[in-house]
This record gives C-alpha cells, sequence and structure tokens, in this order.
C-alpha cells in the first residue's frame, strides 16, 4: 500500500470509484432491457463511434440479425428498435472508454509530478490491470451470447461484477488512505473481534452480490413472482438435490439468493450489538446503523422486484442498494483496521 498521502489523488480516485460504482449500476440497465448483444464486435478502437449514414446502420444491423437473440427473441424488430439497444450498450461501452482514460492519463500525470512516487505506483498498476481485465471478462461475457443461444453465460456475467467491484473496493480502499492517511505496515496488529465479523459480512455480502448476477445472468426473477412463497412452497422439492443446482438451477439460485440476504442482516445485526457493547467511536457506530438502513431497503426491494416482475426502475434501485452497501461496508473494515493499528501502537 502507498505511504503518502495527497489530496489530489484522493479526489482523483474517489471521482474514479464513483465511475466505476456506475458503469456497474449502468450495466444492470443494459442488461434489463436487453442490450448487451446488440453490438456483435468488441473493436475497443473503430467501435468509439456509433455507425452514421443509413448503409452504416444497415451493416450493423446485419450483424446482429445472425444472432441466437435476433433469430429467437428479437426477430421481428425493426432497425428503428436495434437502434434503440444500440445506442444503449454503445454508451455504456462509450463511457468505460472514458473511464479508462480518466484512469490511465491522472495515474501518470501524478507519477510524472511525483503526486505519487515511483516505488509506490505498483498498487495503481494493479488498478490499471483490474480495469483492463473487467473490460475484457465484458466481452468475453457477450461472446457467450453470440454463439448458441441468446443470453450471456451467467458464471461470466457475475465474474464481469465482481471484478469490477473489486476495483471499486481497492480504489476506494487507496483513496480512504489518502484521506486518513495510511497505516504503517510495519505494525502488526492482530484483527479485533469485530474488525472479523466486519469481514464475515462482506462476504457474505459479496456471496449474495454474486448470486444477484447468477439470478441476473439467468433471468431467474422470472421464475415465481411470488414471496415468501415460491411455486406455492416455503422451500420448493430438489432444490439442493445436486451440489451443481448451486451453480447452475434457476430455481435454486433464485431461492438461495432470496433468503441468504437475512443472513446478510443478522450478520449486520450483530456488528451493531458488538459495536455499541466494546463502545467503539461514533463514525463506526453510525456507519452500522446506516448500513442496517440500506440492508432493510434492498430486502424491502428485492421482494418487489419479485413480486413486480422484475420492474426495470426496482431492480435498478435493487443494485444501487447492493453497490452502496459494498462501499459502506469497505469503509467499515478500513475504519476498523485503522483502529485495529491504533491500539497495537500504543
Amino acid at each position: 500500500m502507498p505511504k503518502t498521502k495527497n489530496r489530489a489523488v484522493m479526489i482523483w480516485l474517489f471521482i474514479f470509484a464513483f465511475v466505476v460504482a456506475f458503469l456497474v449500476v449502468f450495466g444492470g440497465f443494459v442488461r434489463l432491457t436487453r442490450s448487451g448483444l446488440s453490438i456483435v464486435e468488441w473493436n475497443p478502437v473503430n467501435g468509439i463511434f456509433p455507425p452514421i449514414g443509413e448503409p452504416a446502420w444497415q451493416a450493423e444491423f446485419s450483424k446482429y440479425q445472425l444472432t441466437p437473440e435476433f433469430q429467437k427473441v428479437n426477430h421481428s424488430m425493426t432497425l428503428e428498435g436495434y437502434q434503440r439497444i444500440f445506442y444503449i450498450e454503445w454508451t455504456h461501452r462509450f463511457i468505460a472508454r472514458l473511464a479508462g482514460f480518466f484512469y490511465l492519463i491522472p495515474s501518470f500525470f501524478f507519477l510524472y509530478k511525483k503526486s505519487i512516487p515511483r516505488k509506490e505506483f505498483g498498487i495503481y498498476i494493479v488498478m490499471g490491470l483490474l480495469f483492463v481485465g473487467q473490460a475484457f471478462m465484458g466481452w468475453f461475457m457477450v461472446a457467450s451470447g453470440l454463439v448458441d443461444r441468446p443470453a450471456v453465460s451467467h458464471i461470466r456475467l457475475t465474474l464481469h461484477l465482481l471484478l469490477a467491484l473489486t476495483l471499486f473496493a481497492l480504489s476506494l480502499w487507496v483513496a480512504l488512505g489518502h484521506r486518513f492517511g495510511f497505516s504503517d505496515q510495519s505494525i502488526k496488529a492482530k484483527w479485533s473481534p469485530l474488525s472479523k465479523l466486519a469481514t464475515i459480512s462482506i462476504v457474505i455480502l459479496i456471496l449474495q452480490i454474486s448470486y444477484g448476477g447468477f439470478t441476473a445472468g439467468l433471468k431467474a426473477g422470472h421464475i415465481s413472482n411470488t414471496w415468501p412463497l415460491m411455486f406455492g412452497q416455503w422451500v420448493p422439492a430438489g432444490l439442493f438435490s445436486n451440489a451443481s443446482n448451486l451453480l447452475q438451477s434457476p430455481q435454486t439460485i433464485v431461492f438461495t439468493h432470496r433468503w441468504a440476504a437475512f443472513i446478510a442482516l443478522f450478520f449486520i445485526l450483530l456488528l451493531i450489538f458488538s459495536a455499541y457493547k466494546r463502545n467503539y467511536p461514533k463514525e463506526i457506530k453510525n456507519t452500522l446503523l446506516i448500513i442496517l438502513g440500506l440492508g432493510c431497503v434492498q430486502i424491502t426491494l428485492g421482494v418487489l422486484v419479485v413480486i413486480c416482475n422484475v420492474q426495470i426502475s426496482l431492480a435498478l434501485f435493487h443494485q444501487l442498494t447492493a453497490v452502496l452497501l459494498f462501499g459502506l461496508s469497505v469503509f467499515t473494515i478500513h475504519r476498523l483496521r485503522d483502529l485495529d493499528r491504533v491500539k497495537a501502537k500504543n
């Protein structure tokens, strides 16, 4: 981790983390509008411009007409309808390109100005590699929906999501270091019980988000529009008859996603109880209370998404709340680990 604080670098990283979070939510909009498979080539350089003129649009539409999605789902789509979904996906890719430049240019500028010392640049290289990795995974995901079925691989979609969230978390973590100061890495601080519990909580949250990715990729949210019962039962038969169901069965995946949320909520309550019992600083307590409130909102939105047949605005707010929960969880662990090191130093 770096050691040198810099306000300008901090502002840049906070904005970059926000842009990454925005791209995650916008990616959800792309998926919900079935726009992600509209552009059938990656073209990271040439694809910066949309088609210009009728012949160019017809050529692009002809490529899309060869895909499983057009042939099996959108076979009656007109050129005008295609242009609508094309522009949604093109905007997503365009913002991602801008985000890449927004990361690359300032990072080397700060390196040149020595705002980031050369020996501390390693973590910024890791961020850049993460950005490239999630971009590649995005295309790898899209490519899976262009072969024989009108949908992307839910595994690849979730990996794309997790790489983006990893980049978001790392950017946020380093920005917080610039804000509050970087901890002395020579101090080997033990993990306090609350820090351990917060880490377990964020792992559960990541698993829950992963199952949200699986649910989205398989469109499993459309399987049942009732809650709390699913197919008229609390636990439909055969959900866990095979271990592979946990990764492949839409019914098992959406059932797990529904109820794992309450496990995550339980751990948030444990965190709050422990923080108050051990009289942690107000900053920690207030953050955990916000997380609890967001967790309740998240579950409520999840239920509404189910009973409203995955209405787009509700689904997007559901995804946005998940990103906010994840970001606040990263903030909580960062502050708890700083407290651990202060206690170890004293």
